[in-house]
């Protein structure tokens, strides 16, 4: 048995953030029911690496984070759509929405008209900056969260900053908050009996992401430097191998003293962090001159065998064909999926349970997929009406 099984998510969340918090939760047993408007659904079934899934709104974004969820289409600005969200909230155990903050309350689905009808039911808001505070009302994407909190000017070289990540982190990093906050209202919840409200900002998230380098600025107020592939230790930086690119990872005392030794260069030890930074400028020259010596991967071999952590820079495709990732079962590869020809291979989850762990059942589900049978759970007799969107 996985841990939410028999958990029911009422999840009207689109793009990333939002989605991949549920998503956490459906791969753990959840029974979460997607909710999109039947003629302006999730954004993210629009996106991704193939033009063809997106005009069919199954984008490689949208699929990367709705296995195991049902999909229901309901126009919430519709009164009879509302009573029909609401039926779902009484049978459920957590809601969560990332919309503008006030919306939802506006369409009277605020945190306490939905308490009122279940009280055990936990509420999470997810947004760009919280439901408090003068940033409240405005809206922001994972690259605008990256260059209001500090990421972006931290990112980078000297001579070229700031930038952004190749990722959208900050959504990633808040959907995973976001499911840690849910799992532990969960927890709360079979101890107080009662519901809970999740208050859940991009920007804290970001924050959070910093947290060493913001420790250490409220300290001394000094802004933390983009460093690009260089690091403060000389040890603990990238370096042009004779064919690829190595990342050593020396990065403490005991690991340094391990790498001067194996390179036959005992002389360059350092006895304190002090000395490293002093000696910082002639320890770079002379392992750029020895890493051009032999390619990365013969580095990488070489170092890890004498455990001292090193890497060649991989490209993503180089990366999943490492053997390492097969044994992990980190893909999970549907054979099929409604509106998709072909496998279709998803991320699953970041580990591993002895019994009872993540599992995907289901494929990605096109838009109002499920009304029918949702709508017979709820004793509705029947589906909402059809709209061009959905009967594409």
């Amino acid at each position: 048995m996985r841990p939410f099984e028999g958990i029911r998510v009422i999840d009207v969340t689109h793009v990333l953030a939002g989605p991949f918090a549920t998503y956490q939760l459906a791969v753990l047993g959840a029974d979460v029911i997607k909710v999109e408007h039947p003629d302006d659904p999730d954004q993210s079934r629009g996106v991704g690496a193939d033009k063809e899934l997106n005009r069919r709104k199954m984008g490689t974004s949208f699929l990367t984070q709705a296995s195991n969820k049902r999909s229901i289409a309901l126009d919430l600005k519709l009164e009879n759509d509302r009573d029909v969200l609401k039926k779902l909230v009484a049978t459920a155990d957590i809601f969560v929405e990332n919309y503008r903050p006030g919306a939802f309350e506006a369409l009277g689905l605020g945190y306490e008209a939905l308490a009122a009808i279940n009280p055990r039911l936990i509420y999470a808001s997810f947004s760009a900056f919280g439901q408090s505070g003068p940033r409240a009302t405005q809206t922001a994407y994972d690259h605008v969260i990256q260059a209001t909190s500090g990421i972006m000017a931290m990112t980078g070289t000297r001579d070229v900053h700031p930038i952004k990540f190749g990722t959208p982190a900050v959504d990633y990093a808040t959907g995973t908050t976001g499911a840690f906050a849910l799992a532990a209202a969960l927890f709360q919840r079979e101890r107080t009996g009662t519901g809970q409200r999740i208050d859940m900002a991009m920007l804290d998230v970001a924050m959070i992401l910093m947290s060493s380098h913001l420790t250490g600025y409220l300290r001394n107020g000094a802004h933390p430097k983009p460093h690009g592939n260089s690091h403060p230790h000389a040890t603990n930086s990238a370096y042009a191998a004779k064919s690829g690119m190595v990342m050593l990872g020396a990065s403490n005392l005991r690991q340094q003293r391990r790498l001067w030794t194996v390179l036959g260069r005992p002389d360059m030890i350092k006895r304190s962090n002090d000395e490293r930074d002093a000696d910082h400028e002639r320890e770079v020259a002379m392992l750029t001159e020895i890493m051009a010596t032999r390619s990365a991967d013969e580095w990488e071999d070489f170092l890890q065998a004498r455990h001292v952590p090193a890497a060649r820079v991989r490209t993503m495709g180089e990366a999943l064909t490492d053997p390492q990732l097969a044994t992990r079962g980190l893909i999970h590869r549907h054979a099929t999926a409604a509106g998709i020809e072909g496998e279709l291979a998803v991320p699953l989850a970041a580990f591993t349970f002895a019994h009872g762990g993540p599992r995907i059942d289901t494929p990605p589900p096109t838009l109002g997929q499920h009304n029918e049978e949702i709508f017979a759970e709820l004793g509705q007799g029947g589906a909402p009406r059809k709209t061009a969107a959905m009967r594409s």
